[in-house]
């Protein structure tokens, strides 16, 4: 049976947080876009995509995050950087779910110069 969003995002909080990330907020909205999960690991504060895949067809939940996504969440994470001033170093991680397995795929990609 597939796993709605919100349970999906439940799962990768619980997974993130105990390897020690702290959520900051969850879901945050813009006219941009949406990060699903905004959390610190340690001084740097991260940009979280989960997607939740029944099987690898189409690549993965992974592949699910493709360009016209990453600009997205890359407008969405520069609004969220300016609306709260934070100056901290950033990255962009993809949670990957998929029945019985979780895994976490970190700096997924980068902000193009």
């Amino acid at each position: 049976m597939p796993m709605h969003g919100d349970e999906s995002e439940e799962r990768a909080c619980r997974f993130l947080k105990e390897r020690g990330y702290r959520v900051v907020a969850r879901n945050w909205r813009t006219r941009k876009g949406e990060v699903d999960i905004i959390a610190r690991d340690g001084g740097v504060l991260v940009f979280v995509e989960v997607k939740a895949r029944t099987s690898d067809g189409f690549g993965g939940a992974e592949a699910a995050v493709d360009h016209p996504k990453q600009v997205r969440l890359i407008s969405a994470a520069r609004a969220f950087l300016e609306k709260t001033q934070c100056e901290l170093p950033t990255r962009f991680d993809v949670v990957a779910i998929r029945p019985g397995n979780i895994r976490i795929y970190r700096d997924a990609f980068q902000v193009p110069d």
